[in-house]
């Protein structure tokens, strides 16, 4: 009689599935995995910053990896090992917004959160995009200060990070819409930096070899504002030559007060890493659902919601005026 109770018992256990539950599961505290472009980067250095300072306050635990360099198949690989770890929240930068979608998606099924920030997957391989600013207002914002450093007129040439980078594309697109507000201003060339600083310079020493009435470069990557200054710099073209982009302070302050950058553009980076954490945190939590017009992000209180892009705010303009009273 006992041998058939155990053996029924075994067959009752066998009837239900094994659940394996991750250390955050059982013990009620959040996983949130950070996905930068590249994991080098001091901009992606800043957010982090701010992302472990919204894990900090919402109790959680953040990991934090990425490629050295961009690197789509990289980032891939990344999110799936965090799927095989069972991680609650991913919070990723999209290098490449249709080679990172399938593993986004995998991420879903597997029950785990996604939010993007920075730069966007396809939507349908996440929940909501926390943006820096509107790809229309960062591309206008460049072009108009463009236009306002060089009288409204001449060449320019544009350095981005990479021609596969989602939003620096967008962000280029909207310069070009907003250059036929400008018609004696000619872009002349595109060329990609891959995110690093050397390249840049190369690609901006280059640009003011083949094209020398250029009046001014416009960065779409971090590394490449200064990069694209120091080329200005040793051809002895301060001033002839407006260099502006989108970068921090921390690394042009230099250049701004010589008067070799005329413009740095961006927005407060530590606080996007904030955002996109805390939204993460509240769709994890059902705090932040389809629907909502706002939600409660810690320090930086009721932020918009509009459909499923949250957006930081506008971008700001450095200049040598007031570019000494940011520290990041």
């Amino acid at each position: 009689m006992k041998r058939k109770t155990f053996i029924a018992g075994l067959a009752l256990i066998a009837t239900f599935p094994f659940v394996s539950c991750s250390k955050s599961e059982s013990d009620g505290k959040l996983t949130i995995a950070f996905l930068p472009k590249s994991k080098g980067n001091q901009y992606f250095v800043t957010c982090e910053r701010g992302a472990r300072a919204a894990a900090t306050e919402l109790n959680a635990e953040l990991k934090f990896d990425g490629p050295t360099n961009p690197d789509p198949a990289k980032q891939n690989e990344i999110v799936e090992n965090w799927i095989t770890d069972g991680v609650n929240v991913i919070v990723a930068a999209c290098e490449n917004k249709d080679s990172i979608s399938t593993a986004l998606k995998k991420a879903q099924a597997a029950g785990i959160k996604v939010i993007t920030y920075d730069a966007d997957s396809q939507p349908d391989a996440r929940s909501f995009f926390v943006n820096q600013a509107t790809a229309q207002a960062i591309g206008e914002q460049l072009m108009d200060t463009a236009a306002s450093l060089t009288g409204s007129e001449g060449e320019f040439a544009i350095i981005t990070g990479s021609l596969t980078s989602s939003n620096m594309n967008e962000w280029i697109k909207h310069i070009k819409e907003r250059q036929a507000k400008y018609p004696n201003m000619k872009l002349v060339d595109i060329k990609p930096c891959d995110d690093q600083k050397d390249k840049a310079q190369q690609e901006a020493t280059n640009l003011l070899s083949a094209y020398p009435n250029l009046k001014a470069i416009i960065a779409a990557s971090s590394l490449a504002v200064p990069g694209a200054a120091e080329a200005v710099k040793q051809a002895g073209k301060t001033g002839a030559v407006k260099v502006l982009g989108l970068g921090l302070p921390s690394e042009n302050r230099t250049y701004v007060k010589e008067g070799v950058t005329q413009a740095v553009i961006l927005w407060k980076v530590e606080d996007l890493g904030y955002l996109a954490v805390m939204a993460g945190a509240a769709v994890a939590k059902g705090e932040l659902a389809p629907g909502a017009t706002e939600f409660t992000a810690g320090k930086l209180g009721k932020m918009p919601v509009a459909g499923d892009n949250i957006v930081l705010g506008k971008p700001f303009v450095f200049t040598k005026e007031n570019i000494d009273q940011f520290d990041f």
